[in-house]
């Protein structure tokens, strides 16, 4: 039990195909009911399909876990409808501060510029979260939300999974055309079918303690190395909705977890943080070890893993439920597709082409975070001291400071869905990365570009002449800047160096697939398929 939140009880429902014996075969079944696996149960469903989510507890997740929430992210849940009620509880932020001892050594601004819809961050303790996306989940009525359902085993066939499902009624049989294994990093389902997850442990502990406290604390986060209430190590303070307060302690690794979880050790804690005079209660603590490591391949047949069950990260850079998210964003078009017969099961394998480099390129910069705030060698502790001392002084220095490069959207550069750029273009957005928002008009009303792009394919252009372009099962809606959408503040040209005839092919999923200076339809037709797969079904 919390002092701020209140645990929901979700009943157990028998299902009827248990209850009749017969085994029913699923288009999808999704095993977590995480933030990671309600998001694929709401995009799927957003998409047409059917979708049944199994979890073997009824309740949402115990303690505040994952806190710090990124603009992608939120984007992707804006699109999904559950973002409003997120962003009214959560706390907003951008700025973060570094300090060594007790003095200011870098800040950050993690969204610089306006023009954009979603904030660059908030922290919102991970039951609200959950809770939101549960609502919807129950209310949307192409989703099935099973409590109290374990997969206790399963075996593959060529066309489908079968699932052992045990509940409090007893074991029962069901089947899926796919499974998306949304389990966590302890994912059962990985073990089931042998897939290798393989990585790095670092041998070093840390100390969450939640407090609820009213304090003066700007909302911003603050990192400090080598602080006189904790010497020799690293700490971290934000916070989150309800007056709850973040904090992390490192303890090294030959702390005793159970016994730095205890009350009576950590208050004394958090009172060399905050001062003797500070009142506050503590909520939640945990102790915990981290590793950067991912699965050897996000499908396995027909089991499509995604989240925690797929990569582990450190937390320092709030990379771990914000990468799952956005692995969903990267499946569920491409599943939905296959499922309908649109695309051909190529496609599906796009998915792991795709994250596998996001996953590698999240463990990168985990792995050089956690280098730089635990050293484990001589020489990187020199670097990292070095670093800290001159970046007091000197400018050149402070973007070196790692106290966790925060989660952004890793552009699939290398994608085989991508169509290569054969024209010179301005700005960040090529092919592989994620469309940028803008401020917008429509009808004479304030909006945003997101909420321009469709569900399917839409070509963003600057000329009148583009019209919707068909490739096989796929239609390519358009979207004219100037005639359909102003760009009232001029970021769209800016952000896209959208010139007069400029055409933008932008995925399902909001990721730029080609670009073009004039409309031209075959090279269009040509980058759907590409996208899709680079067949017809």
């Amino acid at each position: 039990m919390l002092n701020t939140y209140q645990f929901p009880q979700f009943d157990y429902r028998q299902s009827p195909e248990q209850a009749a014996g017969t085994v029913l075969r699923h288009p999808v079944v999704v095993v977590g009911a995480g933030p990671v696996g309600l998001t694929a149960a709401l995009d799927l469903a957003a998409r047409g399909l059917r979708v049944v989510i199994l979890d073997d507890n009824n309740t949402v997740s115990v303690g505040s876990r994952a806190v710090c929430y990124a603009k992608r992210p939120l984007e992707i849940w804006d699109r999904l409808g559950v973002a409003r009620p997120m962003l009214d509880k959560g706390i907003e932020w951008k700025l973060g501060r570094v300090f060594l001892r007790d003095k200011e050594v870098y800040s950050f601004d993690l969204l610089p510029e306006d023009g954009h819809k979603i904030p660059a961050f908030i922290n919102l303790q991970q039951y609200y979260l959950e809770e939101y996306m549960v609502a919807a989940a129950m209310a949307n009525p192409l989703i099935d939300l099973r409590w109290k359902h374990k997969v206790v085993s399963m075996r593959q066939g060529e066309d489908h999974v079968s699932l052992a499902v045990e509940t409090p009624d007893g074991i029962f049989q069901m089947e899926a055309d796919w499974l998306l294994a949304c389990d966590g990093a302890n994912s059962d389902i990985r073990r089931m079918v042998g897939a290798e997850f393989t990585g790095q442990f670092f041998q070093d502990r840390f100390l969450i303690a939640d407090i609820v406290m009213k304090a003066g604390f700007p909302t911003e986060r603050w990192f400090w190395f080598d602080p006189d209430f904790h010497r020799g190590q690293s700490a971290l303070l934000h916070k989150q909705a309800d007056d709850v307060w973040r904090l992390d302690f490192q303890l090294g690794w030959e702390a005793d977890p159970e016994r730095e979880k205890r009350p009576e050790n950590i208050i004394p804690r958090v009172r060399e943080m905050l001062g003797p005079d500070a009142e506050f209660e503590l909520e939640w603590a945990s102790v915990y070890q981290f590793a950067c490591r991912r699965v050897d391949n996000f499908r396995h047949g027909r089991v499509l893993f995604a989240g925690d069950a797929a990569h582990q990260v450190s937390p320092f850079g709030a990379r771990g439920a914000n990468t799952g998210v956005q692995d969903i964003d990267n499946l569920s078009w491409k599943l939905a597709a296959v499922v309908k017969g649109q695309a051909p099961e190529a496609l599906i394998d796009s998915y792991h082409a795709e994250r596998a480099f996001a996953a590698d390129d999240n463990i990168l910069n985990s792995t050089r975070s956690t280098d730089f705030i635990t050293p484990k060698n001589a020489a990187s502790r020199r670097y990292r001291d070095a670093v800290l001392a001159l970046s007091g002084k000197y400018p050149f220095a402070r973007p070196l400071v790692n106290s966790g490069r925060l989660s952004t959207p890793t552009p699939y550069v290398e994608s085989p869905l991508n169509t290569p750029d054969a024209e010179e273009w301005s700005g960040r957005m090529a092919p592989g990365t994620c469309a940028a928002d803008a401020p917008v008009r429509s009808g004479g009303q304030a909006g945003w570009l997101l909420e321009h792009l469709g569900e399917g394919f839409t070509l963003l252009v600057s000329g009148p002449e583009a019209e919707p372009v068909t490739c096989g099962a796929f239609t390519a809606s358009v979207l004219r800047v100037g005639q359909d959408i102003e760009d009232s503040e001029g970021k769209i040209a800016t952000r896209y160096d959208l010139c007069d005839g400029a055409v933008y092919l932008i995925r399902p999923d909001q990721h730029i697939a080609a670009r073009w200076r004039s409309f031209d339809p075959e090279a269009i037709r040509a980058a759907i398929l590409r996208a899709t797969a680079g067949t017809e079904a």
